[in-house]
C-alpha cells in the first residue's frame, strides 16, 4: 500500500529537480541579458566620447557570447576551432536554421564592422557604422535566443 505513495512522492521531487534547473536556468540568462546591456550602454559611452574602435569592438564582443549562447541553447555542432568568430558562429545558425537569410545578412554585416573596428586597417569605422552595430547587437539579442 505504500508503494503508490512512495512513487508519487517521489514523482513531485523528481518534478522539484526539473523546476530547480529551470528556474537556475532562467536567472542565468536574466543575468547575461543584464550584463549584455550593461556593455552595450559602455559601449555608448565610448562612442559618445569617440572611441569608435573600442566601442565598436566591444558590441562585437557582445554579439560574439550571445552568438555563442544561442548556438548552446539550440544545440548546434560548432566547427572545432579554439576561437571562433562572429562569422563561424553565423554559419552554424544558419546552416542549422536557426536563422533566416535576411538574419544572416545582417550579422555578417555586424560581424564585418565589428572587424573594421578591431582590426587596424587604412579605412577607420565611421560612426554611422559603429552606431549600426550598437543597435543591430541590441537588436539581436533581444530577438534571437
Amino acid at each position: 500500500a505504500a508503494i503508490p505513495h512512495f512513487e508519487q512522492q517521489l514523482a513531485i521531487i523528481k518534478g522539484l529537480k526539473k523546476r530547480f534547473e529551470s528556474s537556475l536556468y532562467d536567472i542565468r540568462l536574466h543575468l547575461q541579458a543584464e550584463m549584455f546591456d550593461d556593455e552595450l550602454e559602455a559601449a555608448l559611452y565610448l562612442l559618445k566620447n569617440r572611441f569608435l574602435r573600442a566601442a565598436g569592438a566591444m558590441a562585437g564582443v557582445v554579439l560574439e557570447r550571445h552568438l555563442k549562447q544561442v548556438c548552446i541553447n539550440h544545440g548546434v555542432k560548432l566547427p572545432k576551432k579554439k576561437h571562433l568568430s562572429i562569422s563561424d558562429l553565423n554559419e552554424a545558425l544558419k546552416h542549422d536554421s536557426i536563422i533566416d537569410t535576411t538574419d544572416w545578412r545582417r550579422i555578417q554585416l555586424l560581424g564585418d564592422i565589428r572587424n573594421k573596428c578591431d582590426h587596424d586597417k587604412e579605412v577607420d569605422p565611421k560612426e554611422s557604422e559603429v552606431i549600426e552595430l550598437i543597435e543591430g547587437v541590441s537588436r539581436i539579442s533581444k530577438t534571437l535566443f
